[in-house]
């Protein structure tokens, strides 16, 4: 084998790739997508690119992944085979990895000390808002499994702010699967910056020998008698509800042909009509919800199992007898012929699906022919996931199933140490068979993996190609798809080869011709900077620079995901991040702003609690803030009297004494926060203490005052001055005094007593 060489690079580590060397040689000029299929080397691509740029230019490389497996597993990598000097092993502190479970302090010394940084782009977002560290000399940023660069997503902004901030911009785009949609992946390269489009296919010659051969298996499944009638039962159930939109006057899909798209074109049909207010649209709206409901039903019935339908049905009763159900969910369970159908589900005392002992089947013979065999089952839902790993382990499979963190009802969800913990014990063997939702399509790094079995088809591309990437890497592998026949499993099937071949196509006519390969990586060495890609009137080249000056604003740490942060930031405001017990936005010691939507605003007045969250913010500071955001009609989102939206806001207004804000959208919300927080702090940042002109009794400029100490809201201001009778009464109390009424801890007397006493300077 001929190993790279290079000064940055362990000796005889990696092989030398041909293509792998002419595509670094283009990332190293401009700004490149790589479109590389899983076990082609993505991962060594990026390697040959830091190196060059780390020992051609000063400063530090950024390697981005969405999932902390995904960051852990770049960590391990770049530790095996980076050198940050010549001929000298590098030091622990030259490598840094963050995610959430990392502390800010930790991480902003940690970046300090650092020649490269592995992390999550939304704790580096988060970072970059609070102005904790500069990527003013990231020489080199990578952008892993980067189809995900699209909306609102931590990549968009992160692409943006880095060649803007940076001195010596250049970023690579990694991924296997960029999609089918040209527009999509022309939308993904805009938002990352990207000036070129690598791509290598297993066909393209220089790529041939490394190919390893799979074969892709389609076995046939037949639903049972008893699913069967369970499916004829729920298309009943959606035949009759269609007929009752179509009986008010809305155009309405054939029951079979009961798609998403064909329901979302019904949903909008239904919303333009409640923007008129025709009374008919609400129950049409609830008629949807319940369509939706059956569909899935449907889908779980064709290609999940009898379990998967029961588990759901269980759900929607639950819902369904809750006070706090949905209308839909009501009317549904009420349907004697739903109710039949449930109690017929209810007599099923073991899976009817053939798809489950399907797999158990081909798991136990691939085992037996190769019992050093790694096998991973992708399917969509955890309760499947369940099943089948109760069902593989009865078999006498070691098996462990692999799914997201979040938890749900009764089903917890594994943490990201539990994720990483799990795929190094499929690694090394202690189990073989791994049941793994979507969390596990992404760059799941097990080389050994020499079989992937779909429990059912999927309709993307991205997808398809992503579970496929998982066999094959470092030897043959054999990728098994069941497909239910008569169902959706069909569809989805002959969907995703027609767009994985639209999508080879695409990125082929966006990529460029190749350029001729070096002798040697250690060619590429050293590199001129490129030319960065956005006029250098906007770069940012001093620290000093990205340090903002603007007025100061508080941003509680569960708006993050927000248009508005991103926006803010634009602005040039200071933002604190931090959990905020009331609001979303604190601005000063006097205003605290809580945002919400149109549809929130309403959603939370009828079943949330709208007048505690807002009575406990104007409780708390003199000038609390409501925004509700949205262009759409408050009288219109909901089913809602007019009388109860205008008493609502006379209560939250007049009642409560908090000032409503309307905007359009995210950055108008942004933009009116930034001038609250300007006119806050005044002209020259000094912050007013009062306003030119109060209209407050007595009583309430007292409250006011005593409400300035920290700690101290407006409630226990009043609790203490009905208790003392004065404010000179309190300031002459020992600590003890003050911590003796009902609602005053010791921490906030101590601080009222402290402050009295302590000397001006």
């Amino acid at each position: 084998m001929t190993s790279v060489s290079h000064p940055l690079i362990r000796p005889e580590s990696i092989e030398e790739r041909r293509y792998q060397l002419a595509i670094a040689l283009r990332a190293l000029d401009a700004n490149t997508m790589v479109v590389l299929p899983t076990g082609l080397g993505k991962t060594a691509v990026a390697l040959l690119v830091a190196a060059s740029r780390l020992y051609s230019h000063p400063g530090k490389v950024l390697v981005l992944a969405p999932t902390k497996p995904l960051v852990e597993q770049h960590l391990r990598f770049f530790k095996r085979f980076l050198l940050f000097r010549e001929a000298s092993e590098p030091e622990e502190s030259d490598f840094a990895m963050f995610t959430g479970d990392t502390s800010p302090d930790g991480r902003a010394k940690a970046w300090e000390a650092c020649r490269i940084c592995f992390a999550t782009p939304q704790v580096i977002k988060n970072d970059c808002l609070a102005g904790r560290y500069s990527l003013a000399d990231v020489v080199l940023l990578v952008v892993d499994e980067c189809h995900r660069a699209v909306g609102n997503y931590a990549y968009v902004f992160l692409a943006r702010h880095y060649c803007t901030t940076a001195r010596e911009p250049l970023l690579l785009a990694m991924t296997a699967s960029p999609g089918g949609d040209r527009m999509k992946v022309q939308e993904v390269c805009a938002n990352l910056h990207v000036e070129a489009v690598e791509t290598r296919v297993e066909t393209d010659e220089d790529v041939r020998p490394y190919i390893h051969e799979r074969d892709i298996q389609y076995v046939d499944v037949y639903l049972p008698e008893e699913l069967q009638a369970a499916l004829v039962a729920l298309r009943g159930l959606v035949e009759a509800r269609l007929t009752r939109l179509a009986s008010l006057g809305f155009q309405v899909p054939k029951p079979d042909k009961l798609s998403i798209k064909a329901l979302n074109l019904l949903n909008a049909q239904i919303q333009q009509r409640i923007q008129a207010r025709d009374p008919a649209a609400f129950a049409a709206a609830s008629l949807h919800a319940e369509c939706m409901k059956l569909r899935h039903a449907i889908s779980l019935a064709e290609t999940q199992g009898s379990e998967a339908l029961k588990l759901y049905l269980a759900r929607l009763g639950a819902e369904g007898a809750s006070g706090a159900g949905s209308r839909a969910s009501k009317h549904l369970i009420g349907d004697p012929a739903y109710q039949r159908l449930v109690e017929v589900a209810g007599g099923w005392k073991e899976e009817l699906h053939p798809k489950v002992p399907i797999v158990c089947e081909i798991v136990r013979a691939q085992l037996a022919a190769h019992p050093d065999s790694r096998i991973i089952v992708f399917a969509t839902y955890r309760d499947t996931v369940q099943t089948l790993v109760d069902a593989i382990s009865a078999s006498g499979v070691a098996c462990e199933r692999f799914v997201g963190q979040a938890s749900r009802d009764a089903e917890r969800g594994l943490s990201q140490k539990e994720q990483i913990a799990s795929l190094s014990r499929f690694r090394e063997g202690e189990f073989r068979c791994l049941v793994a939702t979507s969390v596990g399509e992404e760059g799941l790094d097990v080389p050994s993996t020499d079989m992937v079995i779909f429990y059912e088809a999927v309709p993307s591309e991205i997808r398809s190609i992503q579970r496929k990437g998982r066999t094959g890497r470092s030897g043959s592998g054999t990728i098994v798809v069941l497909v239910t026949k008569g169902t959706s499993d069909e569809t989805f099937r002959y969907v995703s080869q027609t767009r994985e071949r639209a999508m080879v196509k695409g990125i082929r006519d966006m990529s460029v011709a190749p350029v001729p390969v070096p002798d040697s990586i250690s060619t590429l060495t050293p590199v001129p900077a490129p030319a960065p890609s956005i006029p250098a009137a906007t770069r940012q080249a001093d620290i000093l620079a990205f340090a903002s000056s603007g007025p100061a604003i508080v941003v509680d740490d569960r708006e993050m995901s927000s248009r508005v942060i991103e926006r803010l930031h634009e602005l040039g405001a200071s933002i604190t991040i931090e959990r905020l017990d009331l609001g979303d936005y604190a601005i000063g010691d006097r205003i605290l702003v809580e945002r919400k939507t149109v549809q929130d605003f309403v959603d939370t007045l009828i079943e949330r609690d709208l007048f505690g969250q807002v009575g406990a913010m104007a409780d708390a500071v003199p000038r609390p803030v409501l925004i509700v955001e949205g262009g759409d009609d408050l009288y219109g989102v909901r089913n809602l009297h007019p009388n109860a939206v205008r008493g609502t806001l006379a209560a939250i207004t007049v009642g409560m004494g908090v000032t409503l804000i309307r905007t359009r959208d995210a950055d108008d919300t942004a933009g009116m926060l930034y001038v609250l927080a300007q006119r806050e702090g005044g002209e020259r940042g000094e912050r007013k203490v009062h306003p030119k002109k109060s209209h407050r009794s007595v009583r309430e400029e007292q409250e006011y005052a005593l409400a300035a100490f920290p700690n101290i809201g407006l409630k226990s201001a009043r609790l203490l001055l009905e208790h003392f009778g004065s404010l000179k009464a309190i300031f002459d109390a020992d600590a003890e005094d003050l911590a003796s009424v009902h609602g005053v801890g010791e921490k906030t007397a101590r601080g009222i007593w402290e402050l009295a006493r302590r000397p001006y300077r």
